[in-house]
């Protein structure tokens, strides 16, 4: 078994703002580019590979398994194989990453029930930039 990086063994709890602390990292790999969208669409059904590169869209075959291996190792995706030829690997969130993606999902409704406001003052920063 590995032992706490000695960063935990000052902290209470994690803190996003220490630059060591563990936390930093993983709230990166969750709103990372990608993550954010792993996890919207992981908490919406299980899904294979392709089933969620489909979904997501845009994504590179690498780069979407780059992202479910790091949100594996974090703790909130598992990578289920069914043992079957052809391969059968599917995809869904832990608990641990049920509990993040609620308030993903929230940021992300916030954004888009607020989308008009925020494209109209992007155009008027822009306007105004000249």
């Amino acid at each position: 078994m590995h032992s706490p990086p000695a960063v935990l063994a000052e902290l209470p709890r994690g803190d996003v703002l220490v630059p060591d602390c563990p936390s930093r990292q993983i709230l990166q790999h969750v709103t990372s580019r990608w993550g954010g969208l792993v996890m919207i669409a992981l908490g919406r059904e299980t899904l294979r590979f392709a089933q969620l590169r489909r979904k997501i869209g845009g994504i590179s075959e690498r780069m979407l398994a780059q992202t479910l291996q790091v949100l594996e190792a974090d703790g909130l995706v598992v990578r289920h194989d069914h043992g079957e030829v052809p391969p059968r690997v599917d995809y869904r969130l832990t608990p641990a990453g049920w509990e993040i993606a609620t308030r993903v999902f929230a940021l992300a409704d916030w954004i888009e029930t607020h989308l008009p406001d925020l494209l109209a003052q992007r155009a008027e920063q822009a306007q105004a930039l000249g």
